[in-house]
């Protein structure tokens, strides 16, 4: 029997939200048939304008069959979508009897205005970080990562985000083996260079008047020097439990996180366009040694520095 992969949309939703994933899941039902089946869902039904103006045909959730894995899209109309009650309301029943229930991009705005995930770790799109973080401080996130898994929920980044999310549901369901087919169908990487990182600039990451972005020019400026809590805290005026607090607040990431980020964005960008020694790089960038710049890009990008040089080859 076919799995039933329901994809919730709305005004406004992001096209390719929800055409990536279902493009993934369509490939998957070529190399095992019947896998999955899909549906499109919506709260009225009917043609479902998404912010580029193409429309999508759907079915209404009062005519929904509950479906094994329930997938939210993004977009701008999220904000509408989260405040709607019967929506929220049909979410919260479905995701109690799903096997999974996922976000792609801004999507994750709406499972957590139904309080899905609470004391959870989820990330999002990460132009939507801090403000995802201001408004729902009980949510663990991680907005550098491309998808999420706690339990039963999974969430995933920025639009093209929902295809790699899409390979881990499949693989979930049918193999690494059946995954690893249907990207090369697709013409993607099964896993993405760079593992789960959004490759975004935490600079790029700070909203207009962000109390925080000067401090971050500065750390680009100055990333062979100390740049612990405590020298951040005193180049913000504030304490470090408070500075800590609000950089979490405002980010998304921890100070810790941040620095480590833009220090591997400065070796990456060094190592792929350049033939300066691999020490060099770690010592310019503020990593001391090459070691501790191999740990860095691992748990930042997934893979070493070497991996990084032959990109830029």
């Amino acid at each position: 029997m076919s799995r039933i992969l329901g994809l919730l949309i709305f005004p406004g939703f992001q096209l390719l939200d929800a055409a990536g994933p279902l493009g993934a899941f369509e490939a998957a039902n070529d190399c095992v048939p019947n896998s999955y089946r899909l549906d499109i869902l919506s709260l009225d039904g009917g043609l479902v304008p998404s912010s580029g103006g193409a429309r999508l045909l759907s079915v209404p959730l009062s005519a929904a069959e509950a479906p094994d894995t329930l997938l939210i899209a993004g977009g701008t109309g999220v904000d509408a979508a989260s405040e709607c009650s019967l929506t929220l309301a049909w979410v919260i029943r479905q995701a109690r009897v799903a096997r999974r229930t996922a976000s792609v991009c801004s999507g994750a705005w709406l499972l957590a205005s139904a309080g899905l995930l609470d004391g959870r770790k989820a990330t999002t799109h990460w132009g939507r970080g801090p403000s995802f973080s201001r408004r729902f401080p009980a949510v663990q996130l991680d907005a550098d990562k491309i998808f999420v898994r706690d339990g039963p929920l999974w969430t995933s980044a920025g639009i093209t985000a929902g295809i790699d999310l899409a390979l881990a549901l499949i693989a979930d369901d049918l193999g690494e083996a059946v995954a690893r087919q249907v990207a090369r169908q697709l013409v993607v990487y099964y896993r993405r260079p760079g593992g789960q990182s959004q490759f975004s600039e935490m600079a790029d990451m700070q909203p207009p008047g962000s109390p925080f972005a000067n401090l971050l020019d500065h750390v680009r400026r100055h990333l062979d020097e100390r740049l612990d809590v405590d020298q951040l805290a005193a180049l913000a005026c504030m304490s470090p439990r408070n500075f800590s607090r609000r950089f979490v607040q405002e980010v998304g990431v921890t100070p810790a996180r941040a620095v480590e980020r833009l220090r591997v964005e400065a070796a990456v960008a060094a190592l792929e366009s350049s033939q300066e020694a691999v020490q060099a790089v770690a010592r310019r960038c503020g990593f001391g040694d090459g070691e501790r710049m191999r740990r860095a890009f691992l748990r930042v990008l997934g893979v070493p520095p070497s991996v990084r040089r032959r990109a830029g080859a």
